[in-house]
Formats: structure tokens, C-alpha cells, sequence
């Protein structure tokens, strides 16, 4: 019954549940893919795309659950439930996963839907967010004239509301009447966007997109494959957000932004010390300038407001030693997060409007972010982080403070917080003296 199977790279993730339930998702959308799996008729129509999840408990392999495409969104909604209480994601060099009672024995591995806080199947996607932009203004719109301009029938409207629902947004139906967000969607206004980037410098470049895995991912692969200096990618919502050190960053739709900027330097990636703290700076005082107060920073990539995250800075560079190099700063700020963003975030967490008299659009909070950190790159690749380090002091929220440093889960480190040496290393005050560290996790000790 059970079959392993390598994992082709970039394809295929499974998800970890706290409770030791490993859910893995198999999707036979194309026949020779799965062959067998859609053979069977269904409404007169061969090639069914079918579905089949298996839940290990304790090790031991459940009946698959199978469905046909017809029920695939209840199939997909039960399953969630399991996933709701997902801690950890983790890519598989190996996965385990059931064929579906009466394929053929020889064939090629499945193809494996990728799961993180919900079902891949339940994404948002361009339909959804076409569907999206129409209920945007958070009034009430017919479902007939909402599913003659997506093209769909009835129940593919019912399909994707659910999809949008299950990234935490809540559509409310109105019987007789239509459909309409509970609130408002504050989405990229493109003409603004075009409009502020003009004034900011002819180097950035923009695309948005509805969603991707990860700005860094994408704005990486792009990078590899030749993408000029100064290109700018953000999307309405990341589906697979990356923080440091493996974390997850977790978006909320309509309530953060995020995105990454591509930057190449003339030296090497050996001189790239302290450009996240750097980049934090840029980011804070972007956000003050647009009214919110009381922004932190922590090293070596968080931004803090009153004890709680408010954005965090990811730094991927490449390039040789003492070579040009690039860099792709990645930037993800809450702007308003719901209920549903901050139960999945995990860690103490606010956002702007928590801490502003007027919520700044999320299009004013990427173009001023943008602006501030585009200068703050401009200086780094002349003077590095020297000319940031006196004002990343008087902003970090943990100088003086007794910390814990651990690095790989492990604790290497305990003392008080004395500064940041000019490469943007942490210095440590702690029995042995004073002790330098580029990398690690800090986490507040007793006094």
C-alpha cells in the first residue's frame, strides 16, 4: 500500500502536524502522471481529476480518502483541519504517500500537492483574485453578474468564495441580493504605485503580482537568470513567506506588504556585513515618517513596535568573496492584520495601524519603504554600514538587555547587549568579555 518515492526538485513538500499526524496530499490531474486514476467515468467525462489524502497516526497508514473532483472542496476543507494545527514545514529529500485502490502498480510518482497552512488546492489564485478586485470596495455585488464577468457557473463562483475564505478573508452572502466582504480590501493601487516609483529613481523597476511562493524566491530565480539592477517584486499575497534561518513569514491578504528588491554592489559579498540592520533603519524610518510611532529595531532583522513584531528584513546574497555580488532584500511589514493572520503568526505580533492616528494605504506604505530603503542601499554599496551603525543604536529595542544567543537551536551565548561592531556583528557583554556574533537568535533573560 505504501510506495517512496524521490522527490523531483522544487516539486513536491509535505507538512508536519504538532500532533504527529503527517497529511500528504496526492493530486492525478494528468493521467500519465497517476495513470489509471481518472480512467473511470464520471458524468461521462474521462480523465476525472481525483484526490486522495492519507493521515499517519503514530506511523501507521490510514485508508486513503478518495473523492471525485465534485466533492473536491469538502474533501479539501476536512482535511484543513488537520493542518489548522500545522507547526512546521519542512522540504523532503524522501515522501511517503498511498496509490489510490486500482491503479496500475507501474508507473511514474504521483504529483504531489504542496501544503503549508492550508491546502494548496484552497491558494488564492488569479480567479480568485479577479473575483477579489470586484468585491474590493466591500459593497454588495450580484452573484449572477459576478459569475457572468469571471465566466463561471454557479458552483465555480461557490468555489472560488471558498477559496478567498480560506486565506482568512470572510465574504458574506446576502440572500437575494449578492455577495460582499465583511470589510474593505486595501489592494496595490498600480497607477499610484507606477506613479510614486517615478519620482523615486529611474534604477527600480516594479512588477506585482497576485501571489507567489515568495518574493525572495522568485525575485532569486529571476536574478540567476539575468535580471537587471534595481528590480522591485511584490505581490498581493505570499503564499510560502521565508524569514531567517529557515522561519516561515506569514501574510495576510490586503494587510501586509512584501516585497524584494534586487541590488548589485561592486564589491564582493564579504563586504555585505550589516546590510539587514541597515535595511531595518531604512524600513523604520519610512514608517515614521508616514506617522506610526515608536518603531524599534532588533538585530538583526526585526522591526518592533511597543515589544512586538512589526516587519522583518531577509537578506539573500551571492557572488564572490571580494567579486561584485547581489543582494536580494526582502521586506515584509503588517499594515493591518486580522484575527486569522495573527493566530497563524505564532510570535507576539502588531502592525501599523496599531500604531498610527491614520492607516497609510499598503501602496503608500511600499512606495515610501521603497524610497527610503532604495537610498539606504545606494549608500551601503559606497560606505557599507559604518554611516548607519549610530543610528541603528539609538533605535535597537534590546541595548542594555540581558539575552540568551542561540544559533541552530542551540544556546552559545548569554550576557547584556553593549552594541553592533561596524560589519553589523552583535557584541555581547558576558563573563568572558566582550563577545562578537554575525549570526544567531536572541531571546530577552531575566535581570
Amino acid at each position: 500500500m505504501t510506495h517512496y518515492s524521490r522527490v523531483r526538485p522544487g516539486s513536491v513538500h509535505a507538512s508536519e502536524v504538532k500532533s504527529g499526524i503527517r497529511l500528504t496530499i496526492i493530486d492525478s490531474r494528468q493521467k500519465r502522471d497517476f495513470p489509471g486514476a481518472g480512467a473511470k467515468k464520471n458524468g461521462g467525462r474521462e480523465g476525472f481529476p481525483r484526490l486522495a489524502a492519507v493521515c499517519w497516526a503514530g506511523g501507521q497508514p490510514e485508508t486513503p480518502t478518495r473523492d471525485s473532483s465534485l466533492g473536491v472542496m469538502k474533501f479539501a476543507m476536512t482535511a484543513s483541519y488537520h493542518l489548522s494545527r500545522c507547526g512546521t514545514i519542512e522540504n523532503r529529500s524522501f515522501v511517503t504517500f498511498s496509490r489510490i485502490a486500482g491503479t496500475s502498480r507501474a508507473h511514474a510518482p504521483p504529483v504531489l500537492v504542496s501544503v503549508r497552512f492550508f491546502l494548496a488546492i484552497l491558494r488564492m489564485g488569479t480567479a480568485s483574485f479577479s473575483l477579489l478586485r470586484m468585491l474590493a470596495d466591500g459593497g454588495l455585488h450580484s452573484g449572477e453578474r459576478l459569475g457572468r464577468a469571471l465566466g463561471l457557473s454557479r458552483s465555480g463562483l461557490w468555489n472560488l468564495i471558498r477559496r478567498i475564505e480560506a486565506s482568512g478573508l470572510r465574504v458574506l452572502k446576502v440572500r437575494g441580493r449578492g455577495y460582499r466582504l465583511a470589510e474593505a480590501l486595501d489592494l496595490f493601487e498600480l497607477d499610484a504605485l507606477a506613479a510614486g516609483l517615478k519620482k523615486i529613481s529611474p534604477e527600480l523597476c516594479i512588477e506585482v503580482l497576485d501571489e507567489c511562493p515568495s518574493t525572495n524566491t522568485v525575485l532569486a530565480e529571476r536574478a540567476a537568470a539575468g535580471a537587471p539592477h534595481g528590480t522591485v517584486l511584490a505581490c498581493e499575497y505570499q503564499s510560502a513567506g521565508r524569514g531567517r534561518r529557515g522561519h516561515s513569514w506569514v501574510s495576510a491578504v490586503g494587510g501586509s506588504v512584501a516585497f524584494s528588491i534586487l541590488w548589485r554592489f561592486p564589491r564582493g559579498a564579504g563586504a555585505l556585513g550589516g546590510l539587514s540592520l541597515a535595511a531595518a533603519v531604512g524600513a523604520a524610518k519610512a514608517l515614521e515618517r508616514l506617522g506610526t510611532q515608536g518603531v524599534a529595531v532588533k538585530w538583526p532583522n526585526d522591526l518592533y513596535c511597543e515589544g512586538r513584531k512589526l516587519g522583518g528584513i531577509l537578506i539573500e546574497s551571492s557572488g564572490a568573496i571580494v567579486g561584485p555580488s547581489a543582494a536580494i532584500v526582502g521586506v515584509g511589514i503588517n499594515v493591518r492584520l486580522g484575527a486569522h493572520a495573527r493566530d497563524r503568526i505564532g510570535v507576539p505580533a502588531t502592525d501599523i495601524a496599531s500604531h498610527c492616528e491614520a492607516t497609510p494605504s499598503r501602496t503608500t506604505v511600499l512606495v515610501a519603504a521603497l524610497e527610503s530603503i532604495a537610498g539606504v542601499l545606494a549608500r551601503f554599496s559606497r560606505e557599507g554600514f559604518a554611516p548607519f551603525r549610530e543610528e541603528w543604536l539609538q533605535r535597537h529595542a534590546w541595548t542594555g538587555r540581558r539575552v540568551a544567543l542561540s544559533q541552530a537551536g542551540q544556546r552559545v551565548a548569554e550576557g547584556k547587549v553593549v552594541g553592533v561592531a561596524e560589519d553589523g556583528a552583535l557584541m555581547l557583554a558576558s563573563v568572558g568579555g566582550i563577545e562578537r556574533f554575525h549570526i544567531g537568535e536572541l531571546s530577552l533573560r531575566p535581570e
